[in-house]
């Protein structure tokens, strides 16, 4: 059902996602334009991250009936259910990323409630990445009334909004980029104080922390969790480098100069860990390139092009954190301190170079349920 009512004044809120999962949404990646030769490398890698959250919750895994058969070849049959806990769900989508498409949750006591935001493809007529996108908006109010989901609905105020570009403590404060939401292909008309209500109110929050940038060439205009996470309330990881000379030194610092100064809707100050990003800047190369084919109006790479690599971009699962990896140095230095940030999980290092590939990575194809 569609409420007319909102979160907050019926006393809901956005969880973090370090709490109790039922499930996790994901889709299986097969756009051409994102994934080279339609997903055949980025396949493999999507298939262990499911393999790891349905040991300890369900897999909510959106396919379209064109490639339904191909998932055997990466799951077993007592996978799926109802002996395992993959549901498959037939749907047209237009591409992977179920944070940004899928609903964002809500609860109080004793009831789950979803929230579908308009989804533009990162910025419509002005930036947008996506010819067309009609499916992706669409998945959201799909998945609700599928699963019984009472939802609010905000394409009735014509708000747009990402999943991955604001990250909820579940106790009242909200990490946002500037950069991102107040981008002219989001909400142009709103100012940044209207943005706010909008967010405490469909949040249910009490604080809005407005980071000043994301990661560096980040295409979805420098969404939240590629550069910052909460890993508790009152504690955050931060993407950072050292390297002066790289243009995320002065967009990192920035970040940390507010992060240290703000305090969160409890009146915490933050603890900041500082997470390293790749040492070796991560790039699209010649022998990529011939892998992707395009539709027409569809965003183009090309060589040399940086990609947004982040070891913040991690996925909190019920007994797990998945982070990626990029054949990097950094790789363990990032898994070593995810580890004493979440000493009761267990800290998963996912190749990820051709999820990456898309633009994005885990937290941007995962799309957690609570409980």
């Amino acid at each position: 059902m569609i409420l007319s009512t909102t979160p907050s004044s019926d006393g809901f809120y956005m969880p973090g996602e370090y709490e109790p999962h039922l499930g996790t949404i994901m889709v299986w990646p097969t756009r051409a334009g994102s994934f080279p030769y339609s997903g055949k490398e980025a396949k493999p890698a999507f298939a262990e991250i499911i393999k790891d959250i349905i040991k300890h919750e369900k897999m909510f895994l959106v396919c379209d009936e064109a490639h339904k058969d191909e998932l055997f070849d990466y799951f077993s049959e007592k996978d799926f259910a109802p002996l395992g806990n993959i549901e498959v769900i037939i749907a047209d989508t237009d591409d992977a990323w179920a944070r940004d498409t899928s609903p964002s949750f809500v609860i109080n006591d004793n009831e789950v409630r979803g929230i579908d935001w308009v989804f533009n493809a990162w910025g419509g007529d002005v930036d947008g990445l996506l010819p067309t996108y009609d499916n992706d908006d669409a998945l959201a109010s799909v998945f609700c009334q599928k699963y019984n989901y009472d939802y609010y609905d905000l394409h009735s105020k014509g708000f747009v909004l990402e999943g991955g570009s604001i990250h909820s403590d579940g106790d009242g404060t909200i990490l946002v980029t500037e950069s991102c939401l107040l981008s002219k292909g989001r909400n142009p008309k709103l100012t940044k104080s209207e943005i706010e209500n909008v967010l405490l109110t469909y949040l249910g929050a009490k604080k809005i922390i407005w980071l000043p940038y994301g990661i560096y060439n980040d295409e979805t205009n420098e969404h939240v969790d590629n550069v910052c996470a909460f890993v508790r309330p009152g504690e955050v990881v931060l993407a950072w480098t050292d390297d002066e000379k790289d243009p995320q030194y002065e967009m990192s610092l920035a970040d940390l100069k507010l992060l240290e100064r703000e305090c969160d809707a409890k009146g915490r100050k933050l603890i900041v860990h500082k997470l390293p990003i790749p040492a070796i800047r991560q790039v699209v190369t010649e022998d990529d390139l011939p892998g992707y084919t395009y539709e027409e109006g569809e965003e183009e790479r090309y060589a040399g092009e940086r990609l947004a690599a982040s070891y913040v971009n991690f996925y909190i699962a019920n007994k797990s954190v998945l982070v990626p990896q990029f054949q990097d140095k950094n790789d363990q230095v990032a898994l070593d301190i995810l580890s004493k940030c979440f000493p009761d999980r267990k800290v998963v290092g996912i190749p990820a170079r051709d999820i990456l590939l898309g633009g994005g990575n885990i937290h941007c194809i995962t799309q957690q349920i609570p409980e």
